[in-house]
């Protein structure tokens, strides 16, 4: 699902919710600074219906975008950045390993693989109420967690969902997250809620020191 991690069964309100996601487009500018895609082929992973490869377009990227996130069909150094967004790349399984094995042969030498992920630890992550989700995104994330000693960077971005007022979140949290939503709601004072994201970032076949960074 390459352009939100969160889907919901009702379209209108998957419509609405999506509409409140990152207004201020830090994912995106984000995968220009760690990319860059500016004027790079650009291949996207489980490119959903569209938007990032969409965004990633208007930065200036040639996008080629799979509708899974196979490329064993992909030419051996085709690409200069591949982009998964919520799309597999777990760390610790081994469809992942086999992932990044596929991407180091698509990318040419010093080509960048960035991996999006929701980082936890949020307003959001309550809604989720998925406690064993959360603590594989805490994992991930730590020093000695799965990405990082391999090699890659992870920077966390500090986004945003933000409503029009309290009274919008209100009438689309509760019908979309049920009891999660209706207390979210609840202790809302604001019309915005954190949410946080971790992009992972390596070049493939250079070694870099791993380590993270923190973007507001």
């Amino acid at each position: 699902m390459a352009d939100f991690s969160i889907r919901l069964d009702d379209a209108e309100l998957q419509a609405r919710l999506e509409a409140c996601i990152d207004r201020e487009d830090k994912i995106p500018r984000a995968l220009e600074a760690l990319g860059p895609v500016a004027g790079r082929r650009v291949v996207l992973l489980d490119a959903g219906r569209g938007l990032r490869g969409r965004q990633l377009e208007a930065l200036g990227a040639r996008v080629s975008a799979l509708l899974g996130s196979s490329m064993t069909a992909l030419p051996r150094g085709l690409a200069d950045v591949v982009v998964s967004c919520w799309a597999g790349f777990e760390g610790g399984s081994a469809e992942t390993e086999r992932r990044i094995s596929e991407a180091e042969v698509a990318l040419r030498p010093g080509g960048r693989l960035l991996i999006v992920h929701d980082y936890g630890r949020d307003d959001v992550s309550r809604l989720r109420a998925d406690e064993a989700r959360e603590r594989d995104q805490v994992a991930w994330s730590r020093r000695d967690g799965w990405f990082l000693v391999r090699d890659f960077k992870v920077r966390v971005l500090h986004c945003w969902w933000t409503f029009d007022s309290l009274e919008q979140a209100h009438d689309l949290l509760v019908p979309a997250f049920g009891p999660p939503g209706t207390e979210v709601a609840a202790g809302m004072h604001r019309p915005r809620l954190e949410y946080k994201v971790a992009v992972y970032h390596r070049t493939m076949g250079v070694p870099s020191e791993s380590g993270s960074e923190t973007v507001k």
